[in-house]
């Protein structure tokens, strides 16, 4: 299996590639490829943890694939480590040549570097592509500068994928990021009104650090886990208007026309299309006809995806 490691346990030397690889989409996707095609190195992928802004702005910085999630995707890519870089203020404030010297060269022995055309590191982003072609010219270094990736919408970035699920578009998400958007969570204990109501929920916890599509009813896939055996479900993502205003966000999951317990196992969901928003009903019994109708939707959605 591919490995998650700090740069000091690094396989050497190395044909890598730097960035946050966020959504791993079709433009990282161009990356990772020409990293592959150097058989002679380790491929290997290189990413700051947590993410610069973070550690200099204080800003929340949700991902769409938390680090250990790569790793089964980077694998079916050709990659063999995913190397973590701890960012921390004393890194901040290095010289993009001595990033270059002291990181790339002399802890990741990298012999092929590859590089997105607008790539910027080092102290105050002051490192460019030029930075490198500088650094690396009298060396037996391989330098290989990707375009930036366009289709008819402009350019792809993980930025785009963001918004398409904020607005919960899925379909066109999906085709940026070539796979299904998913997320995980553990199955923790609830307060019993969807069982209540004949339709039991699992109630999930979720990685803080993970980005979540606009709130709303989805049809969703949903795998215990880590099963390949997928079970078509009903997913609410954000508050219960009906139930109680004040409660915070969460996410509820319904599988379908199944009764497991499932506390404290982990549950993988797939959400496919979005049902409808959330809407404060006069009463329980108006709530639960509507979830009726979800669940109908939801089956004819799933099945026509499975086809």
């Amino acid at each position: 299996m591919i490995s998650l490691i700090s740069p000091s346990e690094v396989k050497q030397p190395t044909s890598i590639a730097i960035g946050s690889f966020d959504g791993l989409h079709a433009g990282h996707r161009k990356l990772i490829e020409s990293v592959v095609k150097e058989n002679d190195y380790t491929p290997t992928i290189a990413s700051f943890w947590p993410h610069p802004r973070e550690v200099l702005y204080g800003e929340t910085r949700l991902r769409l694939d938390l680090p250990e999630e790569k790793l089964p995707i980077l694998e079916d890519l050709g990659i063999e480590q995913l190397v973590l870089i701890p960012f921390d203020k004393k890194l901040s404030k290095l010289s993009a040549e001595n990033f270059i010297k002291n990181i790339l060269i002399n802890q990741l022995q990298a012999k092929s570097i590859s590089v997105g055309a607008n790539f910027r590191f080092g102290f105050k982003r002051s490192g460019d592509i030029n930075t490198i072609k500088l650094a690396t010219k009298d060396l037996d270094i391989k330098l290989k500068i990707i375009s930036i990736l366009e289709d008819n919408e402009g350019r792809i970035s993980s930025s785009r994928v963001r918004d398409l699920l904020q607005k919960s578009d899925l379909n066109n998400a999906f085709k940026i990021l070539n796979r299904p958007y998913s997320f995980k969570g553990k199955v923790v204990e609830g307060k019993g009104i969807g069982k209540s109501l004949g339709f039991p929920t699992a109630n999930l916890e979720i990685d803080g650090r993970k980005f979540l599509p606009g709130e709303g009813v989805y049809a969703a896939w949903s795998t215990i886990n880590n099963s390949s055996n997928k079970i078509a479900s009903v997913m609410n993502l954000g508050s219960q208007p009906t139930i109680d205003p004040l409660l915070p966000s969460a996410v509820e999951v319904h599988l379908i026309n199944k009764d497991i317990n499932l506390y404290g196992l982990n549950l993988s969901v797939e959400p496919i299309e979005k049902l409808r928003s959330q809407i404060k009903f006069q009463n329980i019994d108006q709530l639960s006809n509507q979830i009726t109708k979800d669940r109908e939707n939801a089956l004819k959605i799933l099945c026509k995806h499975n086809k």
